[in-house]
C-alpha cells in the first residue's frame, strides 16, 4: 500500500524520494481533460495563455518532489493534447496535408499523413506531428514546460 501526504507519496528506495502521488496526477490529468475540452475550436496561443496558471500552480505546489519523470510525462502528455486540438483544428485532408507542407515535412509524407485515415490522437502522438510541431512550437507559444520550472524552482532553493 502507498501513502499519500498532501498529494506527495514517496519512492521505494534506500533512499525515498518525494514525488506526486499517483492519485494526484490522475485529478490533475481530469482536470486538464475538462480544460481540453473547453480548448477545441479556439485559438491554441490563448487556450495555452489559459493552461499557464494551471501548470504554474502545479509546479509550485510540487515543488519539493526530486522524481523528474512524473512531470516529464505530464509535458509530453499536454503537448500531445495540444497537437490532437490542433490536428482536429485543420478538419478537412487537404488543409492538413497543405499545414504539414507549410511546417516542412515533404509533400509526399504529408499527404499520406493527412490521408492515413487515423484519429486525432494517433496522429497527435506519430513522428509527423511531432516533426511539424516540435517541443519549440510550444515553447514559442509560451506553454510552460513543468520539467524545466521544476528545475529551475529547485535551483533557486
Amino acid at each position: 500500500m502507498e501513502t499519500k501526504v498532501l498529494g506527495y507519496s514517496m519512492t521505494f528506495h534506500k533512499q525515498p524520494r518525494l514525488k506526486p502521488a499517483p492519485q494526484s496526477v490522475k485529478r490533475f490529468k481530469a482536470k486538464m481533460r475538462q480544460m481540453f475540452r473547453r480548448g477545441r475550436g479556439r485559438n491554441l496561443h490563448k487556450f495555452i495563455e489559459e493552461l499557464k496558471p494551471v501548470l504554474r500552480g502545479l509546479v509550485n505546489y510540487f515543488g519539493l518532489a526530486e522524481v523528474k519523470g512524473v512531470f516529464e510525462q505530464l509535458d509530453g502528455w499536454i503537448r500531445r493534447k495540444l497537437r490532437c486540438i490542433v490536428w482536429r483544428q485543420w478538419k478537412r485532408t487537404h488543409t492538413r496535408a497543405k499545414n504539414l507542407i507549410n511546417r516542412g515535412l515533404d509533400e509526399e509524407r504529408a499527404w499520406r499523413s493527412a490521408t492515413n485515415g487515423r484519429g486525432a490522437w494517433w496522429n497527435a502522438g506519430s513522428p509527423h506531428m511531432n516533426q511539424a510541431l516540435p517541443i519549440k512550437y510550444f515553447d514559442r507559444n509560451g506553454l510552460v514546460s513543468l520539467h524545466s520550472q521544476l528545475r529551475r524552482l529547485q535551483s533557486a532553493r
